[in-house]
């Protein structure tokens, strides 16, 4: 198996796989200059030297050119503090030529020869003129590199609801898929402002748990089920606490609803759903109608 060290460029981010060679004693912590495909870039060691599958191994990896030096270190402070003064020339661009975006992070490349402004817009925007404006001013190659409302919050930092740092920033490299049956499986309210986090996008922390509450819902009865209680009774089952492994039941006969755990029932019928309060009908099921694209095999509705 090849011998890896993993690098990182910014703290929270993605770790990237470097041939260290001959380089192997590196440890965590450690600045490196690499040999990247935007050029030579300043990062520390993630991950210590150490054998990983091939299968882990996307494309040729490119090499660890040296541990960083002092003079290194003090070359990427000096430009790192030239970007506050430079995400300020660039607003002032921005409000002058008057293009619909906003600049979040302005970084420098280890050696200054480029530097990358990051920008969220709502449009599509034609900053050519920015572009020649700034490199014009700053005397350096100008990269633009528009980010989603997920990477604009990482950049700007700050504090979710439950009161800790954001995990974007905080700790989270990457965005994992996070969807709205996920609120619904952990029985959340659908309202945006209960489910979003500060980006505007569903809470990254519904995915966290999402694995387990799918495991303990197996455990439990659907929702709609006849069943008999301890006491001899019969009763609908019309939700599921799926933490507590109860289950609330409509009592027959009456309008009473209670919670009682999932153990302390028998299901009779599962899904039954004998015609009562708030229930349909029970009508022999009629044919779907069809929904497929012929051309393409594309279902269009379910």
């Amino acid at each position: 198996m090849p011998l890896v060290v993993g690098v990182r460029f910014k703290p929270v981010t993605k770790v990237y796989y470097f041939d260290p060679a001959p380089f192997e004693h590196l440890k965590l912590e450690d600045r490196v200059i690499v040999e990247t495909s935007r050029g030579i870039e300043l990062g520390t060691v993630a991950m210590a030297p150490r054998e990983v599958p091939k299968s882990e191994i996307k494309s040729k990896l490119k090499r660890v050119i040296r541990p960083a030096t002092p003079v290194d270190l003090l070359q990427a402070e000096q430009y790192k503090a030239q970007e506050p003064a430079a995400l300020d020339k660039c607003n002032q661009l921005v409000a002058e030529i008057n293009i619909p975006i906003k600049v979040l992070d302005a970084e420098y490349s280890f050696d200054g020869s480029r530097l990358l402004f990051s920008f969220v817009s709502e449009q599509r925007v034609d900053f050519r003129d920015l572009v020649k404006e700034l490199a014009r001013s700053l005397r350096t190659r100008i990269e633009m590199k528009q980010v989603g409302a997920r990477d604009e919050t990482k950049i700007l930092d700050g504090y979710g609801r439950c009161g800790r740092r954001l995990c974007c920033s905080s700790w989270l490299t990457d965005f994992h898929p996070v969807s709205i049956r996920m609120a619904k499986l952990q029985g959340l309210p659908l309202a945006p402002a209960e489910i979003s986090g500060l980006c505007g996008r569903l809470l990254c922390c519904l995915a966290y748990e999402d694995e387990m509450y799918a495991e303990m819902k197996k455990e439990l009865p659907k929702v709609g089920s006849q069943v008999k209680t301890a006491q001899g009774g019969l009763a609908i089952i019309r939700g599921l606490n799926i933490i507590k492994q109860a289950v609330l039941l409509e009592l027959e006969g009456s309008d009473t609803y209670v919670e009682v755990k999932a153990e302390e029932v028998q299901v009779i019928h599962g899904d039954s759903k004998p015609k009562g309060k708030n229930e349909r009908s029970s009508e022999p099921p009629q044919p779907r109608p069809n929904t497929t694209n012929e051309q393409n095999g594309e279902v269009l509705a379910e």
